[in-house]
């Protein structure tokens, strides 16, 4: 039986993701019954993958906009303006976070190498040169049977894929936590450079205007990936391994090249990557925007398997594919380039005047779906949230109570050193190439990545950020907290934030109180932005992340993970985190002493030390995080400081051991300072550590503000305070035990 002659039963629709009254939807849209090459098109483009049907109503409450700021979400990623480049062109960065979840859980080489690959196409797809990449990744308990593998896999995969397509992967973000045994987060992010007047969008215009398919041949790989990543795992995880996609990245490099090649001409009116749900999204993402209609012949799909259907050429997803469409008579040149590359070129279809999708196969219609049903029209649920109050009594997080004093500061550093969360993740990033195309300025294990603008002095700044204990405790402060940490890592390398990216990962929708955590986490986010004048330019949404699969645990922690953009004018003026002899060392936003104890609040000390998770995270005024970020550049970029790091996991004392580790010197505390566990390993919000060639009150009182201390002096081969002191040599094993000891076991 063909596929447009398949009975379509409740287990079949059930099957494909979509719900009885959803299915009515679709037969109200059609005004029939749909064939299976329909049904398989609604049920990607209506997955939540697709259609953010669970988050539509929220995302459109955050800032989106900024005098910078050339175009917001909507596209295949953001784009800021990022002022002159050589010769005085006018320069854009354009970046964007994604997911690729479910994909790196069940094969994580693949499923990584592919987020990668899916990242740089949404990139370079809209006429950039992608200039680096990052990553904000989350395992689960490091003796959990599978995460070494897991781990394994995804780092290799992210490590093969970016490192042979040529684009240095320079920093990211790696957390451990059992709420990710079952389901591990990759987000992979790529930031692009682009001519202003050479920004390339999506909207098919032209009636008539040819569509071409170009790069990969379409295979059986990946087919219905969309409408697996909208779904939590069960116990048949093991048979979702087909719906995972392979990637090729030295065929990605050539698509690159060829597309930039091709966009440099005047042949390009659109241009779509094909990402989830493949030739199905682009050609429907395409014509949507154009407010067009689009016909396609499959017969003219490039595919590298034998007798593949419409269903499953619409619904694959094959990697490194592109769909455009060309100015008329341009067809042949193009070709040309794709030729020289070795990649496929084929005109596949045209564009319309109908607002319809329409394909044909064997000279037959296979498919007439109205567009405005696929897409503008999709479903859109506004689903219901606990409460704070609810939401505060099944998160059941303790109060803070009492806390029991350090009674050994040196002991609890050196586990704090080694612990997973703190340890060094040089095994990580010595796995990839990040000086690829040599404009990387500053290497991972700082506070940020900073890339040269290549043929200028200037350069970009980005870090990815979150911490997802604090948005399970109070999902509003942290997703205050995840755009603020990022806005502090870019100050502390002395550029400007400008605008961020996110990838919203949370577990399933339809209970009220992860639609608690979704809400409260954007909330805290917009606020952030707008105090921050930080706005949002694209991003990803990936729910359903929590697993029934034995061996698993359940709901994720609520990770909404940023990924920060700023500008740095004058590379030369870059700060680093490393310390040199004799330096003075100074904290800037030093929490009061009737503050400190509650800013260890969901702190590592009170988790790895005391093994609780109690409290609410420490809160974060984002006032003074503007004001001390502004002040952090005005002394970077006025050469007042030698030194920078900001505050973060771990408190004060792992900070200032982080800065003596890259500048192996020791540090002679303060003894004014007091050496109690809130003091030294409190996790209070907006603050920073400089170093300074100046001691004494007169430097201070000139360019630091009020709450501002000093807090030691660089010197000999120790942390040392009153009570304790440790060998830098101590510190360093312990730091880079974790990763060699669990990976050589």
């Amino acid at each position: 039986m063909t596929e447009t002659a398949t009975q379509i039963t409740p287990q079949i629709v059930a099957d494909h993701g979509l719900s009885p009254e959803e299915y009515q939807r679709v037969l109200d849209a059609m005004g029939r019954e749909p064939n299976m090459v329909e049904l398989g098109i609604f049920s990607v483009m209506w997955s939540e993958h697709c259609s953010y049907k669970s988050s539509r109503i929220h995302l459109k409450k955050l800032p989106t906009t900024a005098p910078w700021v050339i175009c917001g979400p909507g596209e295949n990623a953001g784009v800021i303006d990022i002022g002159e480049g050589p010769n005085g062109t006018k320069l854009a960065a354009i970046f964007k976070m994604e997911s690729h979840n479910h994909p790196s859980y069940i094969e994580p080489y693949q499923g990584a190498a592919t987020g990668v690959g899916g990242i740089l196409r949404d990139v370079f797809t809209m006429g950039a040169r992608p200039v680096a990449n990052m990553n904000a990744l989350r395992f689960g308990n490091p003796d959990h049977p599978k995460m070494k593998h897991l781990v394994q896999g995804v780092v290799a995969g992210i490590g093969g894929y970016g490192n042979c397509v040529g684009v240095p992967t320079v920093g990211g973000e790696t957390n451990f936590h059992p709420a990710y045994d079952g389901n591990i987060l990759v987000n992979a992010m790529t930031v692009g450079i682009a001519d202003q007047d050479k920004i390339f969008y999506s909207a098919a215009t032209g009636v008539g205007n040819p569509i071409v398919y170009v790069g990969s041949k379409t295979g059986r790989d990946g087919i219905h990936g969309a409408t697996m990543a909208s779904a939590d795992f069960g116990a048949d995880i093991e048979e979702k391994r087909p719906t995972v996609q392979v990637g090729d990245p030295f065929t990605e490099k050539l698509l690159i090249e060829a597309c930039l090649e091709l966009m440099a001409s005047d042949a390009i009116v659109a241009i779509q990557d094909m990402g989830a749900a493949g030739l199905t999204s682009s050609s429907v993402e395409m014509a949507t925007n154009g407010k067009a209609g689009i016909i396609l012949n499959m017969d003219m799909v490039p595919c590298r398997e034998e007798g593949m259907t419409p269903y499953e050429m619409m619904l694959s997803e094959s990697q490194e594919r592109m769909l455009m469409v060309l100015k008329p008579g341009r067809e042949d040149f193009a070709k040309a380039i794709f030729d020289k590359w070795e990649l496929d070129f084929a005109v596949i279809g045209e564009v319309t005047d109908t607002g319809h999708m329409v394909l044909t196969f064997g000279g037959e219609v296979v498919c007439d779906i109205p567009l405005g049903p696929l897409a503008e029209d999709a479903p859109l649920y506004d689903r219901p949230a606990a409460s704070k109050e609810e939401y505060k009594a099944w998160a059941n997080v303790a109060p803070l109570g009492d806390i029991p004093e350090s009674t050994d500061i040196g002991a609890d550093l050196l586990k704090l050193m080694a612990s997973p969360d703190i340890a060094s993740r040089a095994w990580i990033w010595q796995q990839y190439d990040s000086q690829v195309g040599g404009d990387t300025a500053q290497l991972s294990g700082g506070d940020a990545a900073v890339v040269r603008i290549h043929g200028t002095n200037r350069a970009l700044a980005m870090s990815t950020d979150c911490t997802p204990r604090y948005c399970y405790a109070d999902p509003y402060e942290g997703g205050k907290q995840a755009v603020a940490e990022t806005y502090r890592n870019i100050c502390a390398v002395g550029a400007k934030p400008l605008a961020i990216t996110n990838c919203l990962n949370f577990a399933n929708p339809q209970r009220p109180e992860i639609m608690a955590q979704i809400v409260g986490c954007l909330e805290g986010m917009g606020d952030a932005c707008r105090a921050l004048d930080y706005p949002i330019v694209s991003g990803n949404v990936s729910l359903y992340n929590e697993s029934k699969a034995t061996g698993g645990g359940s709901a994720i922690l609520p990770t909404p993970a940023i990924g920060g953009v700023g500008v740095l004018e004058d590379v030369s003026k870059m700060a680093t985190i490393v310390l040199q002899p004799g330096v003075h060392i100074w904290l800037i936003g030093a929490t009061p002493i009737a503050d400190a104890r509650e800013t260890l609040g969901q702190s590592l000390w009170l988790r790895e030390i005391g093994g609780r998770e109690d409290g609410l995270p420490p809160s974060v005024n984002l006032d003074v995080e503007r004001d001390n970020g502004e002040l952090v550049r005005r002394l970077i970029l006025s050469d007042k400081v030698v030194a920078v790091h900001d505050v973060s996991d771990g408190g004060l004392l792992v900070a200032l051991v982080e800065m003596a580790l890259a500048g192996n010197v020791g540090i002679r505390l303060n003894p004014q300072l007091v050496e109690n566990a809130a003091n030294l390993f409190g996790e209070g919000q907006g603050r920073y550590l400089v170093a300074t060639n100046h001691d004494g009150s007169d430097y201070h009182q000139r360019f630091f503000p009020e709450n501002t201390k000093e807090i030691g002096l660089a010197e000999g081969d120790s942390i040392a305070g009153l009570s304790f002191s440790i060998p830098l040599t101590d510190l360093r094993a312990a730091h880079e035990s974790f990763f060699k000891n669990w990976m050589e076991s």
